[in-house]
C-alpha cells in the first residue's frame, strides 16, 4: 500500500494547491490512498463542510482534523454523516463525529484504519490521547493497516505516542506545528514515524500567515488580525510504503509547482 499523508492544509491557497496538483500526483506517485489534515483549510483556521467536501472530491480519501475543528458550525453534521471525515477521538464522546474509521480500498488491498488524536501539552485539557489510542487500536480488524494522526504541539508527546503504539500500528505521524521535521524513521521494523508533516500552503509565511502581521504581533505584544500570506505555495507531507503489515519506508515529502 502506497500512502501519501499531507500536513495541515492552510486556507484557500492551500486547498487550491491540492486541487490543482493532487489528481496528477496520485497517478504519478501511484498512490493507493491520500490522507490529509484539513483543520485549517477554511480561512486558515477551521474547516467548513464545503471545504471538506471540496478536498474529498479532488482526491483526499480521509480528512483528519484537530483543535480548530469546531470553528464552523456546519462541520458538525458533516462529522456525523461523512465516514471519511474525522475529529480527534479523545474529545468527549458527546462531541459530534468519530475519531477513527476503517476504509475498504479495493480487493487487492487490506482495510485501512485511520485514527485521529489530539495532544494535551500546551493545548486544551481533553481526554487522554494515550488511553483513547489503546482503546481504538484494540478495535482494529486484525488485517488492517493502521495510520495515526497525532495532532499535538509537543514533539515529546507525539514521540511518546509512537513508542506506545510501536509494533502495533503501521504509522504514527504528527500534525499541528506546520513545520515539517527531518526525523522520519521506522520503529521495530514496523511502525513509521515522523514528528510533523508540515503544511500545505504559502511557502513564504509564518505558518501560512502574513509575515509582517505575525512579526508585528511578536514585537508589540498586541493582538493582530491574522491574514493568510500570498505568493507561491507548496505541499508537505510524508510518503509511506506498507507491505505485509510493516511500514517498509517513510520519508518527508515536498512538492512545489514549477
Amino acid at each position: 500500500m502506497r500512502i501519501l499523508f499531507l500536513g495541515d492544509i492552510v486556507g484557500n491557497s492551500g486547498r487550491q494547491m491540492v486541487k490543482d496538483h493532487l489528481p496528477r500526483l496520485r497517478r504519478e506517485l501511484e498512490l493507493d490512498v491520500v490522507l490529509a489534515n484539513g483543520e485549517n483549510a477554511s480561512g486558515g483556521l477551521g474547516l467548513s463542510a464545503k471545504s471538506a467536501q471540496e478536498l474529498h472530491r479532488c482526491g483526499v480519501d480521509v480528512l483528519t482534523t484537530g483543535n480548530h475543528v469546531w470553528k464552523f458550525p456546519d462541520i458538525r453534521p458533516a462529522l456525523e454523516n461523512e465516514p471519511w471525515l474525522l475529529r480527534p477521538g479523545n474529545y468527549p464522546a458527546v462531541a459530534p463525529g468519530r475519531g477513527a474509521g476503517v476504509y475498504e480500498l479495493g480487493e487487492n488491498l487490506p482495510p485501512l484504519m485511520v485514527v485521529n488524536l489530539q495532544g494535551r501539552t500546551f493545548m486544551e485539557a481533553i481526554d487522554c490521547p494515550f488511553a483513547v489510542a489503546e482503546t481504538l487500536v484494540a478495535k482494529a480488524p486484525p488485517e488492517a493497516v493502521i495510520v495515526v494522526d497525532m495532532h499535538a504541539e509537543a514533539t515529546s508527546e507525539k514521540r511518546a505516542l509512537a513508542h506506545l503504539l510501536r509494533g502495533r500500528v503501521q504509522a504514527v505521524v504528527g500534525t499541528h506545528t506546520h513545520v515539517q521535521t527531518n526525523d522520519a524513521r521506522i520503529l521495530d521494523g514496523m511502525t513509521g514515524y515522523i514528528s510533523d508533516l508540515g503544511m500545505c500552503g504559502p511557502e513564504d509565511s509564518c505558518l501560512g500567515m502574513d509575515n509582517d502581521i505575525i512579526l508585528r504581533r511578536f514585537r508589540t505584544g498586541l493582538p493582530q488580525r491574522f491574514e493568510l500570506a500570498k505568493g507561491p505555495c507548496m505541499l508537505n507531507g510524508a510518503l509511506m510504503e506498507v507491505d505485509n503489515g510493516h511500514c517498509r519506508g517513510i520519508s518527508a515529502w515536498q512538492y512545489r509547482a514549477s
